[in-house]
């Protein structure tokens, strides 16, 4: 039996209805040629069919892009309308989308309440920071849309997360980014460190990026502010990965996994790559139209990719962090080197932070195991 993988889906490849300044998605248009990407029919079901039918108990679908939203609805309709014709009694399915959120109208958020997608939703604080950088194609902010998209879920009970790039601008202000998401009533928030490289050195960080040391600094702060709040009135990613793995789980964030081997990407041609990060013709597995979506995933191109993220620089192997951190992600490791094998461009921030969490974080994990409260 195959071991079982997550689906990550880009239904309509690169293509997106904003233009983020930041967004390392978009340039992968290049590989497929043309205007304009969509998932065929074909291709939808077949993935459906082919993955449903490997029988795992938990089967799950995350719909990125680009915007997957540009699919429209009756596309999503028609997915759950296949997933229910080919899934089997004890076959757990879920949905998620991850979303710019302007498309999300009454009727797109009604669907997604019914169906229970768990919706992720973009948004890099209060105005002023998020329409720095995701600004539409005219150049105009898109915060008012987005948060008409959030309204529309809050009022039609369509359950969201909050994802939050952290960039140069807004990884200055841990304060007020709290505060903000947390008078929406916001339950569940990620914080993603950016970093990508300069256009003009291919050796030195976008000026949109963020330095190790904001980021340690942010994520400390972000934490200290979380214990005065309650540990369990809002999920922070980054700290439940951490509580899970402490209390003897896997890290729930795959920047910190022991390998890269929990899920597959499958663009809208049906061609399945690695990692959304590494979609290039070096870690192309294949396509699912032509090789049994299994075969993909345990492929060897696969298992080579997985074992990179072992492959592990000498300084990380003496790093008291060693076992919580493992690395960080490869796409770190070798964003601004080309070297897997280094540490990685957020080293000085991750220990930074686990310097500053983990004797608490343990006090935590020590306080659920024991059936008391965390805190």
């Amino acid at each position: 039996m195959a071991r079982p993988f997550t689906l990550l889906i880009k239904p309509a490849g690169p293509d997106c209805n904003i233009a983020c300044q930041y967004c390392f998605y978009a340039c992968k248009a290049e590989l497929f040629g043309g205007k304009s990407h969509r998932m065929s029919d074909a291709v939808q079901e077949h993935l459906v069919k082919s993955y449903l039918g490997l029988r795992f108990e938990q089967n799950s679908f995350a719909w990125q892009g680009g915007e997957p939203t540009l699919m429209g609805l009756d596309f999503y309709k028609r997915l759950v309308e296949l997933q229910s014709q080919y899934g089997e009694s004890g076959q757990v399915v879920t949905n998620a989308l991850q979303t710019n959120g302007i498309l999300i109208d009454a009727e797109w958020a009604k669907f997604l309440a019914e169906y229970k997608f768990l919706t992720g939703i973009s948004l890099d604080g209060p105005k002023a920071y998020h329409d720095h950088y995701r600004v539409d194609r005219a150049g105009k902010g898109t915060f008012d849309r987005v948060m008409a998209g959030i309204e529309n879920c809050r009022d039609h009970g369509a359950e969201f997360n909050i994802l939050v790039l952290l960039n140069n601008i807004n990884v200055q202000h841990p304060d007020e980014l709290f505060d903000f998401f947390t008078g929406l009533d916001v339950g569940y928030l990620q914080f993603v460190p950016c970093v990508e490289k300069s256009v003009d050195d291919p050796h030195a960080a976008a000026p949109f990026s963020i330095t190790p040391e904001e980021y340690g600094r942010f994520m400390s702060r972000i934490f200290d502010r979380w214990l005065d709040y309650g540990v369990r009135n809002l999920s922070v990613r980054l700290f439940d990965s951490v509580l899970n793995f402490l209390l003897g789980g896997p890290h729930t964030e795959c920047t910190f996994a022991r390998r890269c081997n929990d899920y597959i990407v499958v663009e809208h041609t049906g061609d399945a790559f690695c990692c959304d990060f590494y979609v290039t013709g070096e870690t192309k597995l294949g396509n699912i139209m032509e090789v049994p979506i299994e075969q993909l995933a345990a492929s060897q191109v696969k298992r080579e990719f997985a074992r990179k993220k072992t492959q592990i620089d000498h300084k990380c192997l003496v790093c008291r962090h060693l076992d919580i951190c493992r690395g960080g992600c490869p796409k770190d490791r070798a964003m601004l080197t080309g070297i897997h094998k280094v540490p990685s461009y957020f080293c000085e921030g991750y220990k930074m932070f686990f310097d500053h969490a983990l004797p608490r974080l343990r006090a935590i994990a020590q306080n659920i195991r024991a059936g008391q409260e965390p805190v």
